[in-house]
């Protein structure tokens, strides 16, 4: 038997057993980010774009159940990123739907393309107004907020209703080349955002309401927490949730609580799991993962625009990508990092797509081709001011057989090739988006298969 003496002394203070609760909010916290990131996202946009005036040809500005109309095609001085079409002139408006509906109303509008998508606060879609589900004929249309009843005036038709009080409208309208960009501008002013108290009332003014909610300063690191509690607030989640939610609530993650009351400790790992639930949402988006990948092209999955339950890809595949994202029968975007032999885009690399002349991508509406850099989303500084390229681009050189090769490089190809060409990055990885509007069955049924990009240099 060993000596008392060799014995630990029992007066010596015992060691403090970790802290459960950090573990626990830390892993419960990076879940909630993914769950909340639409929310988060949202609320920060809805709060600049209301708010803050910047370049408001390019940088979406204008009061509640108010147009935004973007001035000219968007290109390289627009830096909120989402990836942003340049066939189309933008036409945004965050709506608040709490007291009563607001109806969008448009003139005729022939033969052109355009589209009103309707997203949610959590970026999933509820319905359309446009081309392709409405028709082009002069329109009224309400939208409506969960819970109202009432009647609706005289001709105007009732999209479905609204899954949250706040609504984004993304409304699109076609522009075919920059001779086109003032008939389209006369119909983005012919939109029109009514309240209902307000409809048939002669010279009545929408009011010009800039009071939302102000996203704690990014030096905040438990700021996403409060947006997220605050939106989760103002745009109650489906009842379903409610067993999601009630495993946030120990955290202090939910509709109104208030982050600030929890302990230190957890505090301390909500921050963390804020950190690593952005960069999981990222790492999401870049793996290609969520799609099926053919000839280096990600075609999505049929359930896009409107994901759902499906919180990863709804925070990564559609409201980190793209804000929000259409519906495959709308549009179907197909996103290519890599070239044909499966090796990531080259900022200093040339390459070509082509197309034979049965492999053009079949649309009824049009397609087009635009390039992005990977780490924001945003398009491409370059010397000529191209961001698209597509198959209304009036300086296209067509190949003898009918088909058609585009040269996707830093700097122009130089001669004929020069009208075929779209600029990519020099510095920064950067990958493309194929757009295919009002695409094809065989694009629907994902029977259409997009040649892949080939390296040249």
């Amino acid at each position: 038997m060993s000596n008392s003496a060799d014995q630990p002394s029992s007066d010596a203070p015992p060691a403090a057993p970790p802290d459960w609760r950090a573990e626990y909010a830390y892993t419960a916290g990076v879940q909630a980010f993914i769950y909340g990131f639409p929310y988060i996202f949202y609320g920060q946009l809805r709060h600049a774009w209301v708010t803050i005036e910047r370049d408001t040809a390019v940088v979406p500005y204008a009061a509640v159940n108010h147009f935004w109309h973007a001035g000219h095609l968007l290109d390289a001085s627009y830096r909120d990123g989402g990836s942003p079409s340049t066939d189309t002139v933008y036409s945004l408006a965050w709506l608040d739907l709490r007291d009563e509906p607001v109806i969008l109303s448009h003139p005729d509008m022939g033969e052109r393309y355009f589209t009103f998508q309707l997203a949610g606060f959590s970026s999933d879609n509820f319905d359309y107004v446009g081309q392709r589900t409405t028709g082009t004929a002069a329109g009224d249309f309400a939208i409506v907020g969960p819970g109202w009843e009432g009647d609706l005036p005289d001709g105007v038709r009732r999209v479905e209703t609204a899954p949250t009080p706040w609504v984004l409208v993304l409304g699109r309208t076609f522009v075919n080349g920059s001779a086109d960009l003032p008939a389209a501008r006369e119909m983005q002013h012919q939109y029109r955002l009514t309240p209902l108290s307000l409809w048939g009332v002669e010279g009545a003014a929408v009011p010009e309401r800039r009071d939302v909610y102000a996203p704690a300063a990014p030096t905040d690191p438990l700021g996403p927490w409060k947006t997220l509690n605050a939106m989760l607030a103002e745009n109650p989640p489906p009842p379903h949730h409610a067993v999601v939610l009630e495993q946030l609530r120990d955290i202090g993650i939910g509709p109104g609580l208030d982050v600030e009351a929890q302990p230190a400790v957890v505090k301390e790992a909500l921050a963390r799991a804020a950190a690593a639930g952005t960069a999981l949402v990222h790492q999401q988006f870049a793996s290609g993962q969520w799609a099926d990948l053919v000839n280096g092209w990600r075609y999505p999955p049929p359930e896009v625009g409107r994901f759902g339950d499906d919180f990863m890809k709804r925070a990564a595949d559609q409201c980190l990508a793209g804000i929000a994202a259409n519906d495959p029968a709308e549009s179907v975007y197909l996103l290519n990092f890599q070239d044909a032999d499966g090796a990531p885009l080259s900022p200093q690399g040339r390459y070509e797509v082509h197309f034979s002349a049965d492999e053009l991508p079949p649309v009824e509406a049009f397609w087009s081709l635009a390039s992005y850099t990977a780490a924001d989303l945003n398009l491409i500084p370059n010397s000529v001011d191209r961001y698209s390229i597509g198959d209304h681009s009036e300086h296209l050189s067509w190949n003898d057989d009918g088909g058609l090769t585009l040269y996707l490089q830093p700097e122009a190809p130089g001669g004929a090739a020069d009208g075929n060409w779209l600029p990519t990055s020099a510095t920064q990885p950067w990958f493309v988006i194929l757009r295919m509007y009002r695409p094809g069955p065989t694009v629907l049924a994902g029977a259409w298969r997009c040649p892949g990009i080939n390296r040249v240099a």
